[in-house]
């Protein structure tokens, strides 16, 4: 298998979300990854709907169709699958993507695990989940195991399996970015989180790496940034406000969103009581029209819109912005490889090469 240290794009401290937001057609991720991997960018992101973006299937087509750039879950949750079954789904696309595979791993929302009837994510069955995919991504038989996760009486692939894989968080909490700087390999942070919001993640997760005993700055950080360059209205409605809006409509979720943030959480709940939101009859990024997205974001403030959003130079600059507030790399959201790439033209001109000197694709630490 190919060292996966020696993938290496033009731009490794890049990626994109493959898909991003809702789609009914998965199919054009094979272009997306294609023509970003074209462009020079190191990774793409993808994150998991149960209805068209099953996250080891649009991983597995992403890896066929590309020979450099990382392939990443941002992300899949813990409980959804039996935890050999989501050890087999990293150590064959790690060796499906010649060692360009990433594992992120996120909690979701309590709502939907009460519906499904599955456990809860919690600090303890997220350390003792990790803990066993890496032990079985070495080749171990992991016996007699008993503990949060449940009872096992043997785990294990084979013993011949030896994937590196990286396992990133996903998420932006205080308390699971403290607790995820001590067992990952990097986070993934979210969209629309201000600048200082970003800045204040960034040393919750190293604060965790300190704790943990990690070298300082051993995990990779990664703003997602949402972009819409020269952007028509009926655009910027979907890439920004509908997404912008979806996460303000889940309860815990949007509440956290705010929080981080410093926002009037009595903004948040008129929000989500006016009659423009709760007329939608569902996920706003889903099925809202263009009438009802534009109704929505009467009620969003401006400061609740943290992105890239202008001409090219401008979302440049933005990106930009978001290595001085301590981010390593930048996941760019809402828009496509097509539609960025007129911003990564301007945002090369003032690109701050140095940081990035010697970096590959990987997104996440190595393994300690």
């Amino acid at each position: 298998m190919t060292d996966p240290h020696n993938h290496t794009s033009k731009f490794p401290e890049l990626g994109f979300y493959g898909l991003p937001g809702h789609t009914r057609s998965p199919r054009d991720v094979l272009k997306q990854v294609q023509d970003a991997e074209a462009l020079g960018i190191g990774n793409v992101m993808l994150s998991e709907r149960v209805d068209y973006k099953e996250i080891a299937a649009i991983c597995g087509a992403c890896a066929a169709v590309t020979e450099s750039i990382y392939i990443g879950t941002s992300g899949t949750n813990l409980n959804t699958r039996h935890p050999a079954v989501t050890a087999s789904i990293g150590s064959t696309l790690n060796a499906l993507s010649n060692g360009r595979f990433a594992l992120g791993l996120a909690k979701g929302f309590n709502l939907r695990w009460k519906a499904w009837g599955v456990p809860m994510p919690t600090f303890e069955r997220e350390r003792e989940f990790i803990d066993l995919m890496r032990r079985l991504w070495r080749g171990e038989t992991v016996a007699g195991h008993e503990g949060a996760l449940g009872r096992y009486g043997a785990l294990n692939l084979a013993p011949y399996v030896n994937a590196d894989v990286p396992v990133l968080y996903v998420g932006f909490g205080p308390k699971s970015l403290l607790h995820a700087g001590e067992i990952y390999d990097g986070a993934h942070l979210h969209t629309f989180m201000s600048d200082q919001a970003l800045k204040n993640a960034v040393a919750q997760y190293r604060e965790g790496e300190a704790k943990a005993g990690k070298p300082a700055g051993h995990g990779k950080l990664w703003s997602v940034l949402a972009t819409a360059c020269d952007v028509s209205e009926e655009t910027y409605l979907k890439y920004i406000i509908a997404r912008l809006a979806t996460y303000l409509q889940i309860p815990g979720y949007g509440d956290m969103l705010v929080e981080i943030n410093g926002w009037d959480p009595q903004v948040l709940a008129r929000f989500r009581t006016h009659d423009a939101v709760t007329s939608v009859g569902g996920a706003i990024d889903s099925v809202a029209s263009t009438a009802q997205m534009a109704a929505v974001a009467e009620l969003i403030p401006e400061e609740w819109r943290p992105a890239a959003i202008g001409d090219a130079a401008t979302c440049a600059q933005r990106w930009l912005d978001q290595f001085k507030a301590g981010a390593d790399g930048i996941i760019i959201h809402a828009s496509t490889p097509e539609e960025f790439a007129p911003v990564l033209a301007e945002y090369e001109k003032i690109r701050p090469a140095h940081l990035f000197e010697g970096r590959t694709n990987r997104p996440g630490g190595d393994r300690l």
